[in-house]
């Protein structure tokens, strides 16, 4: 893929410990199977610049997983050895183009506009699925009410070979 080429995008998005990092370690393996290639940009959203050791923490998930790039910002500061004053989202898969790959994986940014993945791990949670745009996909730790959200696929934590399946064919379809 040239520099700069448009390369498939796809949010994983939810609150702390609703499976955001692990669904994006099993989806960049299931894209190694299949002779493609991963990065990943994730949102420290706690607040300043990320720590070093959750930075590694992390990143070394990612890069364990077999993604070809992992990093993280928050306050501007991103922990692939680069610090730019205003990092934006638009700016960081700029960045990411270097690395050619085919899919571009972004854990958080919420309200960013491209097509996402929303984890729920609690009913407090369901609220995102009112307030967030472009969401292809939910995957919950509770029951979803499907008359509620009947838009949406929904997939319970334990269908990993569903969703799995039905993410790849999404993304795939756009490499």
């Amino acid at each position: 893929m040239a520099l700069g080429q448009c390369r498939s995008i796809l949010q994983i998005v939810g609150y702390q410990e609703s499976g955001k990092t692990t669904l994006v370690e099993k989806l960049i393996r299931r894209l190694k199977t299949l002779g493609l290639t991963a990065a990943v940009i994730k949102h420290h959203g706690h607040g300043g610049a990320p720590a070093q050791e959750m930075t590694v923490k992390d990143s070394l998930r990612h890069y364990k997983a077999g993604a070809v790039a992992a990093g993280v910002e928050g306050a501007g500061s991103l922990r692939l050895s680069a610090n730019v004053s205003d990092w934006s989202l638009e700016k960081l898969i700029q960045f990411y183009d270097f690395f050619s790959v085919d899919l571009l994986l972004i854990e958080g940014y919420k309200q960013a506009h491209y097509p996402k993945v929303v984890c729920i791990r609690c009913e407090e949670d369901l609220q995102l699925l009112t307030t967030l745009t472009h969401i292809v996909g939910v995957i919950s730790h509770i029951p979803i009410p499907q008359e509620d959200f009947p838009h949406f696929h929904c997939f319970r934590i334990e269908e990993e070979q569903l969703y799995m399946n039905y993410l790849i064919k999404k993304v795939v379809s756009k490499v």
